[in-house]
């Protein structure tokens, strides 16, 4: 394996996560020089002298394997994680090793879970911070490299970092859909940071917000989150954003661009839209008749809100959704698992796949009632080859069974069975919230580190999406 070479990329990938720290310095410098400056200095300067180290005095040699581009892809992110927890560390206070650890995890991953039980009490800088781990796991580490390094290479680690049921759908080549992807991403925030801003948010927390919604990642700076604000307005613009930033990225830029309904035509995008319309009614209904609300107005704004939050791993909130009816509490479990749309910054299941399970479901059937027919499983015009298939539905079951395994290492733990349910599917689908301590309203504190850190490994399953950490140790088997 060519680890100078290696090592260059992943210096590459420091020094992005140096250039936020050095921003969110600024951001400190900018609130009266406040006490997370020097953590900020600190941390800048010493992920700065080990991401150029490599480049500075290691020479780029060979071309990368699909083996050197998946350790590059694993030790990216491990590093990211490490690194970013220093502002973390060097500040103290609630941030003991374990809870910096998961703070970076967490936040990089774009989950959103947090151990803070007085986010507001945090210096302005540190906040940003946390906000910039969202912006960055969000687009991928990854994917800035890939921005500023033209290689042929690149080829090998697209096929690692992105999705392959979001790859098909981009059509572009390599530099042109790193082109729509950063379009897209910074389009969305900065609209969704405008819209904020009319809307009445106060502009730190617009930018920040902005910032987390695009990266479906759900880090506020308010200890209640958007209920703090209590604005239908706010409530609206979070709603359409989370929204938008669930869906497939490629898809809504040629819609934009080139004036085209491939997103409207697109078969996973109706499917998905009316899940979300569907839940949402039907969790207001139940708020109505079951959860004491006594305003239709009142009850769809929250089951609207929380649905879309959990459905696109967001984990933004507007209530306790502790004290909600059991039905309510059960559909936006289901959301959490479902997740948002391949392409996208969401995590969960994905769209695309269940759709493609109920079709290979009626496929099937179809075979069944005529045995000797052809049936090709298909989305839209597209015929979808059998490795496609078999992948998601692989995908599904493998999901499926790491969060049942950890929620069983949770309950020998001393959990209740709700609270380690929860906590394993909202970190594997990465959408933060759970159930219990873990609520929309809550927070990861009272878990011990060992619960901490199995959670993060969750956390990271799920950002890569299970199988490139697997292949990774399976290659390194050999």
């Amino acid at each position: 394996m060519n680890i100078k070479l290696i090592s260059r990329y992943i210096g590459v990938a420091l020094l992005f996560n140096a250039a936020f720290m050095a921003l969110s310095m600024v951001v400190s410098m900018l609130y009266n020089f406040d006490e997370s400056l020097s953590p900020l200095l600190l941390s800048t300067i010493i992920t700065s002298l080990v991401g150029v180290f490599p480049l500075i005095f290691v020479k780029k040699e060979g071309v990368l394997n699909l083996k050197e581009g998946f350790a590059i892809t694993v030790f990216t992110w491990v590093l990211s994680f490490i690194f970013g927890m220093l502002p973390y560390l060097l500040f103290g206070g609630p941030f003991s090793l374990s809870n910096a650890w998961f703070e970076s995890v967490s936040g990089y991953t774009t989950t959103g879970s947090t151990i803070l039980t007085d986010i507001e009490s945090l210096p302005k800088g540190l906040l940003f911070w946390r906000y910039s781990t969202h912006y960055i796991g969000g687009i991928g580490v990854m994917i800035f490299m890939l921005m500023v390094l033209p290689t042929m290479s690149a080829f090998q680690l697209r096929k690692i970092e992105i999705s392959s049921l979001s790859k098909d759908n981009y059509r572009y080549r390599t530099r042109e859909m790193l082109r729509v992807i950063t379009y897209t991403y910074i389009g969305i925030t900065l609209l969704t940071f405008i819209s904020l801003l009319l809307a009445g948010m106060p502009a730190f927390d617009a930018i920040g917000h902005s910032m987390t919604i695009v990266s479906t990642g759900g880090f506020s700076n308010r200890n209640l989150s958007i209920a703090s604000y209590n604005s239908p307005a706010i409530e609206r613009v979070c709603i359409l954003f989370m929204y938008l930033s669930s869906l497939h990225f490629g898809l809504m830029y040629a819609t934009v661009v080139n004036k085209s309904k491939m997103l409207i035509r697109s078969g996973v995008f109706r499917y998905y839209t009316s899940f979300l319309i569907l839940f949402s009614l039907a969790v207001a209904i139940d708020l109505m008749f079951n959860g004491g609300y006594t305003s239709w107005e009142l009850a769809l704004r929250r089951a609207i809100f929380q649905v879309v939050s959990m459905a696109t791993t967001t984990g933004l909130a507007t209530a306790d959704t502790n004290t909600w009816p059991l039905f309510s509490i059960l559909a936006l479990g289901i959301a959490m698992l479902h997740g948002g749309c391949s392409g996208s910054t969401s995590g969960g299941v994905k769209a695309d796949r269940i759709w493609i399970f109920f079709k290979s479901l009626r496929s099937e059937l179809t075979r069944m009632l005529h045995p000797t027919a052809y049936v090709q499983v298909k989305v839209g015009k597209n015929s979808i080859d059998h490795g496609t298939v078999s992948n998601a539905l692989l995908f599904i079951v493998t999901f499926f069974f790491t969060s049942l395994v950890v929620t069983l290492v949770l309950l020998f733990g001393g959990l209740d069975f709700t609270e380690a349910l929860s906590a394993s599917v909202a970190s594997l689908s990465n959408s933060g919230p759970g159930y219990g301590e873990c609520g929309s309203l809550g927070s990861f504190a009272a878990f011990s580190s060992f619960e901490k850190l199995l959670l993060t490994i969750e956390m990271f399953l799920g950002r890569v999406e299970i199988f490139a950490l697997l292949v990774f140790f399976k290659i390194f088997q050999k």
